[in-house]
Parts: structure tokens; C-alpha cells; sequence
């Protein structure tokens, strides 16, 4: 017997990324699954007087974004905070500090994101005198974009035993001022956890990041409060037509928390945790790892991936980089790993049948990442695991054919490039230095070489939009003449957040396209996408209709 439609979406311009039948002109939902894609006619006969039928206005109709990388609980916190983008200027900083002050009397830290490296002046490094000269009596924080840098005034960092300095670890640092006192620049999770803890939250947000470890002695209070937080983050990424996310950090507490969500009911849209292997961790713990896979194995709710950190960033030299950086030769930063460590975390990861994601930004680090996946393929023989590397921000053009070679995935943000819409060109591209940015960001590139590329928005270090990330990576301007066109087109950019991102997490046989049978995960836009100018789809598109297993998890008023 033919089964009827649930949910009927007509008068629209369906894109399904399935290259057996790529447009259509309605589709039909039945339970969590796709009934049917087709003509209006076709569709239209499934419908009963039970039927919901939902009018695009010839508006796009899409698979629901895959957002293949972004960290659910601090960008859920994220929310309640004091956001610094755009802001330029001391007398604009304080502005808004002391506004956001006034607002949250009772906040035992006030914490900003999205500062600007420049944020005080291009060649002016923000230190805690600076904050200070704002809120003295207050404790105050906040994070650069990227989430591996933050900036604490005095008394912050003497509440939190960090002013006098102290040693925070391998691939971490306390910076420390000419006056034998800490700058306020802390850099990476060691160094700003301290402060962190602080908060309201009493940092559990950045637990998933920092240590990969779970927050001990929680409270009922504090988990009721955590999970609050972390449904209005999920709330808020169905807001954006997103259906799935892939985490990248995480721990067991938020796994559970996922899981109270799913069995209520509750769980928005569809959530992949990793487990995250730290250097102060011994190799066994890789088979818990083994066991969330097993523990955690739902379409709504995984757990069945390992995330590494290689190394940090380059705006605050901590990325690992094989020649120097263009402002400092010869300086080259350090890997969180040594190569024999990773090499033996790789090795046993894969043999576990565990899929590998590592942050990797730098030049050395992808290197040495790539280098312990080709030891994992001797130590195990090759398998289709579909490891990844995270971000490739600068790559030494040798090691960009080892992708196809080795089978891995290029996990990218169009949004992160310096002189895009998010972030200034300096004084990041300076960091670089000139005779690199031929291999920077390379998405185009990476792609033409044969690598898997999936995008993301890397979620609270840029906006969660795909549409953002999506015409950044349609209208992408190099930094100079001569340098490789690295844009994608409208068509790839929307498989890189729907179906490759599905294909990623092993699920393309069931999500990532609109298709009989797969799950009914569907966003309706505002716009027919393929008519809209590629500069003005960030400010003109959105979701309208999130549709995440068959129910509708956003619609706009």
C-alpha cells in the first residue's frame, strides 16, 4: 500500500543533492523519513485531509545543513555573553563593557568573545591595563574570535592564582608583562581555564575543550542549568536550518546531557560528539572511546569519533609551522604531540575503528597529522575511516596530494579567511607571510587535488550562518594578484554542508540529501538561493522552516 504524506512541501524549487534527480518541484514527508520528491502533481496525489501542507513561495528547498564542525556548550554560553565583533577602538570596547556590566550585576565574570586581536589598534596589544582602565573593581574576560586566546583584567587573573604567572603546560602560556606580572594574554586552555571557572558556569563549558574531561561534583542546580543552556544552543542552530551538528570537543557529561534531551523529546537537531584525547593522557583511554561508540549510537545522538588537538593558531604563533611565520622567521611554535605520541594515538584509534579529527592549522602540524595517518595505514592497513584534519590554514604545497593519497578529509571555514566577512586580513596574513599565501586556505585547491572538503563555521569562533560561510566561500578576493582562485561554486559550497558533511560521518545512506527513504531532515529558505547576488546571500537568505526527523524544529514567525 502507498503511504500517505505527513507533510507536504509544494511550490518550491527543491535542490536534493542527489545526482539521480537533483531538482524537483515539491516533496512529501512521511514519520522521519522522505515518502517522496517529484513534480507538484506527483506529490500533490500523497496528500490526505490529515495532510500538512507548507507553501514555499518558489522559495529554495534544501537537506537541512550538516555543520561538520562548531562546539555546541561554549557557543551555547556564548549567547548569554558579551559579543565583541565588530568592535573596534578603545572608547568602543568600554562602551560596550560597561553596558554589558550594568546588565549583569550579579555575573561573577564577565566574559566577552570575538575580540579582535586588534581590537585596542593593529600594533597595540590588549593587556590587562587596558581592562583595567574599564572595569577595575570587576572580573572581566574575553576571548579572541578564534576561542585560543583571551585577555583578563587584574582582578580576574588574581582571583584566579594566574598574576603572578604559572606554568600551564606544554603548547600553553601565561604571558608575562615587563613589570614581572602577567599581561592578561593567556594563551590556549591551560591558561585561560583558570579563569574560566570563575563564571557562573564554573567553566563546564570549556571542560569538553580544555581537558576532554568531565566536570566533577555537579550539582543538580548546575546540570539543570547546563542543559537549559544547552537546548537554547540547539534552539538557536535549528534558527539557521540546521539539522545535524558535529561537535569538536566533548566529554561524557555532554553526551549525557544529549541523551536527556533525545529521551524527552527535547534534541532539535542531530548531535555527534567526539571523544577528546588530550597529551596528558595515556593511549588505553582510547577504548572508552571505543565503548561511547557503542554507548551513544542513535540517528539523533553519536558518539563514535577521537578529536586531537596538533596545535593552536596563528595569530597567537601557536600554530606549528614548518618555515617560521612571516613576522617571526625561524619561529616555529611546538606541536601539542610529539610525532612518536601521535603516531601511536593514530595507530590505536584506527585499529579501534575509530574515526581521527585533528585540529591542525600550521604547516608542521598538518605534516605531522598526515604522518601519523600513513602510520596508522602501514600499522593496520588502509580503511575507509575517513579521518580528518580540521582548518589546513597554511600547507606546504608537498603534502597536499597525501589527502587523496591517504583518503583524508579537508575540514575547512571559508568564513575564517583573514579579509572575508568575518575576520580583517591583518594582521593575520603578515603571520603567514607573503611567500605562503599561494597555500593558504586553500579550499579550491584541496578540492582540485581530490580531497573530500566539508565546510563549517567552527561555532562561537565565527557566526554559526551557513549562509555566511556560504558566500564567503562564493566571493572569496585574494590578497594580491596572481594568487589561485580557491571560490567555490554555489552547487559545491551547499554539497560541502549537506551531503559531503553526511558522507563524513558515515551517514550518507541515510541523511545529506532529499530522497525516498532518508531521514527527513529539510530546511525551506527564504529565497530561491540560486537567484540570489553570491554578495548578498548572507544578508538576505534564512531558514524559514527547519525540519529535523520529521518534526519541525523552526519556523519563523
Amino acid at each position: 500500500m502507498t503511504k500517505t504524506a505527513d507533510i507536504i512541501i509544494k511550490n518550491a524549487r527543491v535542490l536534493t543533492m542527489d545526482g539521480d534527480k537533483p531538482k524537483a518541484e515539491a516533496i512529501a514527508l512521511s514519520g522521519n523519513k522522505v515518502l517522496a520528491v517529484g513534480t507538484a502533481s506527483e506529490i500533490e496525489a500523497l496528500a490526505t485531509a490529515s495532510t500538512k501542507i507548507v507553501d514555499a513561495g518558489g522559495a529554495t528547498v534544501m537537506p537541512g545543513f550538516n555543520e561538520a564542525h562548531m562546539h555546541i556548550f561554549p557557543g551555547s554560553v556564548s549567547l548569554r555573553q558579551l559579543n565583541l565583533h565588530g568592535v573596534e577602538g578603545f572608547e568602543a570596547l568600554k562602551a560596550a563593557m560597561l553596558e554589558y556590566a550594568a546588565a549583569n550585576p550579579d555575573e561573577p565574570l564577565l566574559m566577552g568573545f570575538s575580540a579582535d586581536y586588534s581590537i585596542i589598534g593593529l600594533n597595540q596589544p590588549v593587556t590587562r591595563h587596558h581592562l583595567d582602565a574599564i572595569i577595575p573593581d570587576r572580573s572581566f574576560m574575553m576571548f579572541a574570535p578564534d576561542h585560543h586566546t583571551a585577555w583578563a583584567n587584574t582582578p580576574a587573573l588574581e582571583k584566579a592564582g594566574l598574576l603572578h604567572g604559572k606554568d600551564v603546560g606544554v603548547g600553553n602560556e601565561v604571558v608575562m608583562g615587563e613589570d614581572g606580572l602577567a599581561s592578561g594574554e593567556l594563551r590556549e586552555g591551560n591558561a585561560f581555564g583558570p579563569v574560566v571557572a570563575l563564571s557562573s558556569t564554573g567553566g563546564r563549558e570549556e571542560f569538553g575543550m580544555v581537558s576532554g574531561l568531565d566536570p566533577e561534583n555537579v550539582t543538580p542546580e548546575q546540570y539543570a542549568l547546563d542543559r537549559a543552556i544547552l537546548k537554547t544552543g540547539l534552539e538557536y542552530c535549528a534558527t539557521w536550518g540546521i539539522t545535524s551538528i558535529q561537535n569538536f570537543d566533548g566529554n561524557h557529561y555532554q553526551l549525557r546531557i544529549m541523551r536527556d534531551l533525545e529521551q524527552s523529546g527535547e534534541l532539535p537537531v542531530r548531535v555527534r560528539i567526539p571523544f577528546h584525547i588530550r597529551n596528558f593522557m595515556d593511549v588505553s583511554v582510547l577504548d572508552n572511546a571505543a565503548e561511547w561508540k557503542k554507548e551513544f549510537a542513535t540517528d539523533m545522538l553519536r558518539g563514535d569519533f577521537v578529536k586531537v588537538f596538533m596545535d593552536g593558531v596563528l595569530d597567537s604563533h601557536t600554530a606549528y609551522m614548518l618555515d617560521g611565520y612571516g613576522d617571526r622567521p625561524g619561529y616555529t611554535y611546538e606541536p601539542l604531540f610529539t610525532p612518536e605520541a601521535f603516531d601511536t594515538i593514530a595507530i590505536k584509534a584506527d585499529g579501534l575503528g575509530l574515526q581521527i579529527a585533528v585540529h591542525a592549522i600550521g604547516s608542521a602540524a598538518i605534516r605531522q597529522t598526515l604522518d601519523g595517518f600513513e602510520a596508522a595505514v602501514k600499522a593496520n592497513g588502509k580503511q575507509d575511516l575517513r579521518h580528518r584534519i580540521e582548518h589546513i590554514e597554511v600547507i606546504h604545497p608537498d603534502d597536499i596530494p597525501r589527502f587523496k593519497e591517504l583518503g583524508i578529509v579537508a575540514s575547512m571555514q571559508p568564513v575564517h579567511y583573514p579579509g572575508g566577512t568575518c575576520f580583517p586580513a591583518e594582521p593575520t596574513t603578515a603571520k603567514i607571510g607573503e611567500d605562503r599565501w599561494a597555500y593558504a586556505y586553500a579550499w579550491r585547491t584541496m578540492k582540485d587535488a581530490g580531497a573530500p572538503v566539508v565546510f563549517a563555521s567552527d561555532w562561537p569562533v565565527s557566526p554559526v550562518s551557513p549562509f555566511q560561510c556560504i558566500q564567503d566561500a562564493l566571493t572569496r578576493k585574494p590578497w594580491k594578484d596572481g594568487l589561485p582562485d580557491q571560490r567555490f561554486t554555489l552547487e559545491e559550497s551547499l554539497e560541502a554542508y549537506t551531503s559531503i558533511g553526511a558522507w563524513v560521518e558515515f551517514a550518507e545512506d541515510r541523511k545529506g540529501k532529499l530522497k525516498p527513504g532518508f531521514l527527513a531532515d529539510v530546511v525551506i529558505l527564504s529565497h530561491d538561493i540560486e537567484s540570489v547576488p553570491a554578495d548578498e546571500i548572507m544578508t538576505t537568505v534564512r531558514a524559514l522552516t527547519t525540519i529535523c526527523d520529521g518534526r519541525i524544529t523552526y519556523q519563523a514567525a
